[in-house]
């Protein structure tokens, strides 16, 4: 199964498509133009069912097959937010909102599987059910796992769930996956480091918060170098170092960090967050500070099913001759809330030499589009054939 001719006839229509979304980016869960406009076209497309309002914006369409004599029914996601990033790439069709911009390709993504939903709506040529998910806030918001959480894979008898993501470095066209832990579990802290403060020149009769703190910021990264099994990946980061004075004779009464730590395994997770919290609260004490700690869990790994792992890799190079095993990323992805809830895989189909993603001046490249629409389709034709 080669890219299908019907998908070469649509391109123009669904670039016109992700333009149009591109254009007009949406954050989070206000994503209610870009929901509006997936439901239109999937009621225009003759789908079945159409639901909004799912994860509050999250829209999904039922397809049925041609016959149903299994009972299958397989869930094909794309996200469809943006990032607050002011876009910088000068397109014709750049981002009319200021400060919003999709520059991690969810517009291609989108586009894409209304590509597929318009194809299957028009051909039914496979034996069961195909369900199309558009989730909002995939970027920090947990639109996964509110989407499920609102009962999505029981309401619509989901068996198997299968995502998609573009993949700037990779040719355009080609496909990776890998099964198991693909990306990383995602966690924050704030740390309020408190001391006393007082003047620069009489720092014995202060507890500097900024010495305890950068203390901590060192002490931090024997979590990775002497806490975890040297083959369990874990990355520690503190991103932010900000003190509560910035003249040069004061030294603060508190300084406070942020940072993230990323881990691929349930037990690394809960090691870097135990050791994190042991760290920077023994290493204040030892300065005479204070150290509050805030813990924002954020998402889980996303863990590739075996099996439907090898079934999308087989779809993969039905389509582009060939798919490549991938490597581990540390960045989230929330599809892994679905592929808790249900088997499933997660594929990357390369978006060429473009800039990366969350970059200003990315772009979603368009001659993809055909590959990836053609990735969705088979995805349900060959896991529904028809008899």
């Amino acid at each position: 199964m080669p890219i299908k001719n019907r998908f070469a006839e649509l391109h123009g229509d669904i670039t016109k498509w992700r333009r149009d979304l591109h254009e007009n980016p949406e954050i989070l869960f206000e994503t209610h133009r870009t929901s509006a406009l997936v439901a239109e076209k999937l009621r225009a497309f003759g789908c079945d069912e159409v639901v909004t309002g799912i994860g509050r914006t999250g829209v999904v369409g039922v397809i049925r097959g041609r016959s149903d004599s299994a009972g299958k029914v397989i869930g094909l996601r794309a996200d469809m937010d943006a990032l607050p990033i002011h876009e910088t790439t000068g397109l014709e069709y750049a981002s009319k909102t200021p400060g919003a911009m999709h520059a991690c390709g969810h517009d291609g993504h989108t586009a894409m599987l209304l590509g597929a939903a318009q194809y299957l709506a028009e051909t039914r040529n496979f034996d069961g059910t195909a369900v199309v998910i558009f989730q909002p806030a995939e970027e920090g918001g947990g639109g996964g796992r509110e989407m499920c959480e609102d009962g999505m894979m029981e309401r619509f008898g989901i068996q198997e769930v299968y995502g998609m993501h573009n993949w700037p470095g990779m040719p355009a066209g080609s496909f990776g996956i890998r099964p198991g832990a693909f990306f990383a579990a995602t966690d924050q802290f704030e740390v309020k480091v408190k001391g006393r403060g007082g003047h620069a020149a009489k720092p014995m009769q202060t507890i500097d918060p900024i010495v305890a703190a950068a203390q901590i910021v060192t002490a931090l990264q024997s979590i990775v170098s002497r806490n975890a099994d040297p083959v369990e990946r874990i990355v520690v980061s503190v991103t932010s170092f900000e003190s509560a004075s910035k003249a040069f004779n004061v030294i603060p009464g508190h300084v406070t960090l942020r940072g993230t730590i990323r881990t691929m395994s349930a037990e690394g997770r809960k090691l870097g967050e135990d050791r994190m919290k042991a760290i920077t609260t023994a290493t204040a004490e030892a300065f005479g500070a204070v150290a509050e700690i805030t813990w924002l869990p954020g998402y889980p790994a996303m863990v590739n099913s075996e099996e439907q792992t090898e079934f999308a890799a087989e779809v993969a190079s039905s389509v582009a001759g060939d798919c490549a095993a991938a490597e581990i990323t540390m960045g989230g992805e929330d599809f892994a809330y679905m592929l808790e809830e249900r088997p499933g895989a997660y594929i990357l189909v390369g978006n060429g030499d473009s800039a990366d993603v969350h970059n200003a001046d990315y772009n979603f490249n368009d001659e993809v589009i055909p590959a990836g629409c053609s990735w969705w389709a088979g995805i349900v034709e060959q896991r529904m054939p028809v008899a």
